[in-house]
């Protein structure tokens, strides 16, 4: 990563989105889910990255498959990831999303807790977080 002058730091969650293999039904009614980075603040940090920006993720993960992949599709895109940890006891976050037939989103997520709900003051990048406009 280059100069932190440009850089925007999202922080939050990072999940794995379950979307149905056919849109307009419940999610009872899906009969097949396709698996799909999610969380917002991510999303933020990959479109800033495809745009041209310079942008970093801080977050939690399970240390698990899942959690692993979604580090490696930030770093993919450009993103830096030295803000992401893993945790080895919780899980990364799942949602089932689908469009319902009358244009509203349903979820449904899993969490008890997960490895996003975990991250503690004390493990953020705080180097990270103070160089953004040096």
């Amino acid at each position: 990563m280059g100069s932190n002058r440009d850089l925007i730091v999202s922080f939050g969650e990072m999940l794995i989105d379950f979307v149905p293999t056919v849109s307009g039904v419940s999610l009872a009614k899906a009969p097949g889910f396709l698996k799909a980075p999610g969380g917002a603040p991510a999303n933020v940090a990959i479109a800033v990255s495809k745009l041209g920006g310079n942008a970093a993720f801080i977050g939690k993960l399970g240390d698990d498959d899942f959690g692993h992949m979604l580090a490696r599709i930030l770093n993919e895109n450009g993103v830096c990831v030295d803000g992401v940890l893993f945790d080895q006891g919780a899980r990364t976050a799942l949602a089932f999303v689908t469009l319902r037939a009358d244009g509203e989103r349903e979820f449904m997520f899993y969490r008890n807790p997960s490895a996003d709900m975990l991250l503690t003051e004390d493990e953020l990048n705080l180097k990270l977080i103070r160089s953004v406009g040096q």
